[in-house]
């Protein structure tokens, strides 16, 4: 292959192996049937582009300008044929013709519709804000599946979807409040927060649809769903009710992943460990000043014989509550059992010996703070030791730190403590120290683990099970790799809290239960779906008349992830026992990100399994990451995320740089992500088209990869090149005469016809090897191989002769040339249908009227897809 090419007048122009300029059909200056002589292609942009490789420059952007009306069918029978390709022309119309057809609902009738079911959902976007290049690989993926399945006859059920994201939405709705009115949620009250909630939604949760629907996803809308929709919720709260009834919802008092910029705990997935090897200066949400981690500080206690005692986290001493020691470490053997004084409060510490302590870590003596440590909780299980908590939720030092540090910002009150040791000369000094430093994935802040009472799912007899699905073989992981991850995850998962601090949300159907004879500090609680239900339990529970009682709601939400995790039967009516639940559940198939094996596709496995007792998906198909140029994962918080409307109809830099500006970053942040843009897009990103993009996206196998590269410009090229293929062959069957007929009547009789028509053969059957294995990206090499290579470089060459005007071939032999030809490139775009939708319809539609077969009211994607067992194979084709 040709990576630069000579064109007219010397131009060089770059095809990224696609041969853009030769004698042919798909390019280059040639005679074609009518004698004609064709000129260079010109692929439309937005400006001059350059990559490794290849070069485009504007020069005439074509737009449809048919008559066609919004639904209607486009017309390809009296708009001329462009003579060159334009994503935009093309990708116009056919979306909304499609939906309002019907086309993507199970209940079309196909011609050959099969008795199978094909059904999935799509990983629900949060409906913060809008799609990037990591989205649009699912829908990429997921929309080749479901037509290439829809193709073959069976019902398919895409079902499309939004997540109501209950800290994404609340925080971008709470800093519009404040930026444009001053107002926190507090001053507002709840109702009327969730009021904003609610019309800042209706205002923006169409966004994530119009993008979907730009990329061409095939999805059922009738039957869209949102998170906080009326039957979602109610499944929500009958999931939960009944989960307490089985015991595995339970309240417990325990520490917890708190985020102090959030006013909320967090679960174990949503934590980030960020390695340092030593001092290092990091931002924190609410300082100015980067703060310092990493560093080991080092104190005594004022009692002869302790020695030195070691901290990360001096902020903490005031909630000190014992001195811990090994049991076997020879410098403390003495001192089992004894106390010595705390340097602040005078309160007396208890030095306890037990095997959690590393002997080698520090001095070997860990101060013991049950309130803000995970192992010093459990140490004072052990020992029955008390919790004292001094940071408070807001990240606020509490009452209990005495008047020199109440109200102060817990971070600078590392300072005032480290002073302070300072002042009683027991600082002993600070050193560098490697650690792991837990940050909230959702706001960049530091976890605080606090001691709360919260709302806990018990996850180890559901683990359990989500692993033994996989070792019988009733769950199938793809890639087979991801099962190990799988199962060591669960092996090793703790009970899930539940709980989350916020409005936004759906609010737990747990109440607290107040009695005429209970304690103001005693907690009773009981639930239900509505708060009657929840009455008559409680007076079932605590035998009591119901005037009696009074009831209060728990005022926290439910984490997203426990919502979005019934997605697979609540989308189809459960608990209702609806007929989409009877036909398409268990989903075939469940295809998302491998980022989301935790927070998503166990929790799916876990809660399905018990609610349904059915596995909710028979297969679960991870992809890899999109990342961008410096392989970091495309995320909002970096500022990196690419919006795939963007690489659709193409952007210029300064509009790139105004979305960081619009975005939530903070301003320093802002700095570096538009650096970033400066370098890696000069001259912003070209128009690509859907089309390019999505055959870009399933062209790259399961590694992380770095999509806008040169791939996505050179399937640009190769829809061009499909385009001019297409105007070359409508120009050979222009005087054909009657319609060429089926596929059956093809007679080969030239070599070069059989040739073809085995190459043909061959990449029909690799396409139904990789599809059934979902090895994407080995079918779209081998269509993209045999377009270019088989098709256009060696039989369209070969032929030309024959079907060019005056060379004395005989019309029979003429003819087949013909019918090849429309074979060939007809079965050639319905292959490609499942990932280019819209350049294989428009092509399709155009090259119909030749055949003579089709209905001229139906579409491609409804079409029956090509399979090997139906292509007619002569004795002497091979």
């Amino acid at each position: 292959s040709r990576t630069r090419q000579e064109g007219r007048n010397g131009e060089r122009t770059g095809d990224c192996g696609l041969r853009a300029w030769f004698p042919g059909p798909c390019g280059g200056r040639a005679a074609g049937p009518s004698g004609k002589t064709d000129g260079v292609v010109t692929l439309p942009a937005l400006q001059e582009v350059q990559h490794p490789g290849m070069k485009w420059t504007e020069k005439q952007k074509r737009t449809y300008t048919g008559s066609t009306l919004p639904g209607e069918k486009k017309d390809t029978t009296s708009v001329p044929f462009p003579q060159s390709y334009s994503p935009e022309y093309v990708e116009s119309g056919w979306y909304q013709w499609w939906e309002k057809e019907g086309f993507f609902t199970p209940e079309y009738h196909l011609p050959h519709a099969a008795s199978r079911t094909f059904s999935l959902c799509i990983p629900p976007p949060n409906v913060t804000g809008t799609l990037h290049l990591g989205h649009a690989l699912t829908v990429a993926i997921q929309d080749s599946l479901a037509r290439w399945r829809r193709m073959l006859g069976c019902k398919v059920l895409w079902v499309p979807g939004c997540d109501h994201a209950g800290i994404a939405t609340q925080s971008v709705v709470e800093r519009r409040l404040l930026r444009e009115h001053g107002k926190h949620r507090q001053d507002y009250g709840r109702e009327e927060f969730l009021r904003e909630v609610w019309k800042w939604k209706n205002e923006k949760g169409d966004e994530i649809y119009h993008q979907l629907r730009k990329l061409g996803a095939s999805l059922d809308w009738s039957r869209a769903c949102f998170t906080m929709d009326e039957g979602f919720s109610r499944a929500v709260t009958e999931a939960f009710v009944r989960l307490c009834d089985s015991g595995l919802i339970y309240r417990s008092e325990a520490l917890v992943n708190w985020s102090c910029a959030l006013g909320s705990a967090i679960s174990d997935v949503e934590v980030e460990m960020k390695q340092l090897t030593g001092r290092t200066l990091l931002s924190v949400p609410g300082y100015e000043k980067r703060i310092e981690f990493g560093t080991m500080v080092t104190f005594a206690y004022p009692l002869e014989g302790v020695g030195d005692v070691s901290t990360t986290r001096p902020e903490t001493i005031l909630g000190d509550v014992a001195i811990a020691v090994h049991p076997e470490d020879p410098r403390y053997k003495d001192l089992h059992g004894r106390a010595c004084r705390h340097p602040f409060t005078e309160r007396l510490l208890p030095i306890i010996a037990d095997a959690l302590v590393d002997k080698e870590l520090g001095t070997g003596a860990v101060k013991v703070t049950p309130a803000h440590d995970h192992t010093d909780f459990l140490l004072s299980q052990r020992h029955s030791l008390p919790h004292l908590t001094v940071i408070g939720g807001d990240g606020h030092m509490t009452s209990l730190c005495g008047q020199w540090l109440e109200g102060v910002r817990r971070f600078d009150a590392r300072e005032r403590v480290m002073e302070a040791l300072m002042e009683k000369k027991m600082f002993r000094g600070r050193r560098d120290h490697p650690m792991s430093l837990p940050v909230c994935s959702r706001s960049g802040d530091v976890i605080e683990p606090l001691l709360r009472k919260q709302w806990f799912v018990r996850c180890g007899e559901m683990a359990g099970k989500a692993i033994q699905a996989v070792d019988d073989g009733e769950l199938e992981i793809i890639p087979s790799f991801y099962t190990k991850t799988w199962r060591n995850w669960l092996s090793n998962i703790s009970d899930w809290c539940i709980s989350r601090q916020l409005w936004w949300g759906h609010q737990i159907p747990a109440y607290r239960v107040s009695l005429p004879n209970s304690k103001n500090n005693q907690e009773l609680w009981t639930w239900g779906r509505t708060e009657e239900e929840a009455r008559q339990r409680a007076v079932t529970k605590f035998k009591t008349l119901p005037s009696d009682i009074t009831l209060s709601q728990d005022t926290d939400v439910l984490d997203t992830w426990f919502s979005s995790g019934l997605f697979p039967f609540a989308m189809l009516g459960w608990p209702r026992k609806t007929p989409d639940l009877a036909q398409f559940y268990p989903n075939t198939i469940l295809e998302t990100g491998s980022d989301l094996i935790f927070f998503w596709v166990a929790r799916m496995v876990m809660l399905g399994t018990e609610l349904t007792g059915q596995l909710p998906f028979k297969q679960v198909l991870l992809h890899s990451l999109v990342r961008d140029k410096h392989g970091r994962k495309m995320s909002k918080s970096l500022g990196n995320v690419i919006d795939p409307l963007d690489v659709i109809s193409g952007v210029s830099l300064e509009r790139l740089q105004e979305k960081v500006k619009e975005g939530n970053l903070d301003p320093r942040e802002t700095t570096v992500a538009m650096e970033a843009q400066r370098k890696d897009f000069p001259k912003g990103i070209p128009e690509c088209g859907a089309d390019a993009m999505r055959f870009a996206l399933c062209s790259h196998k399961i590694h992380d990869f770095n999509i806008l590269d040169v791939l996505v410009l050179s399937c640009r090229h190769f829809c061009n090149k499909m385009w001019q293929t297409v105007k070359f062959t409508l120009g050979a069957l222009e005087n054909s005469g009657s319609p060429l007929g089926t596929t059956a009547e093809i007679s080969p009789l030239s070599s070069i016809d059989r040739w073809i028509c085995s190459q043909l053969y061959s990449t029909v059957l690799q396409c139904e090897r990789g599809f059934e294995n979902y090895e994407l990206h080995s079918v779209t090499s081998t269509l993209q191989s045999f377009w270019v290579h088989s098709l256009c470089d060696v039989y369209l060459e070969c032929v030309k002769p024959v079907l060019a005007a005056g060379n004395g071939a005989e019309d029979g032999e003429v003819q087949r040339a013909r019918q090849i030809l429309f074979h060939c490139v007809s079965v050639s775009l319905a292959l490609l249908s499942p990932f280019m939708p819209y350049l294989t319809e428009e092509l399709w539609q155009r090259l119909q009227p030749h055949g003579g077969t089709a209905d001229p009211s139906t579409s491609l994607c409804v079409q029956g897809y090509p399979q090997s067992s139906q292509l007619v194979r002569t004795n002497n084709m091979f």
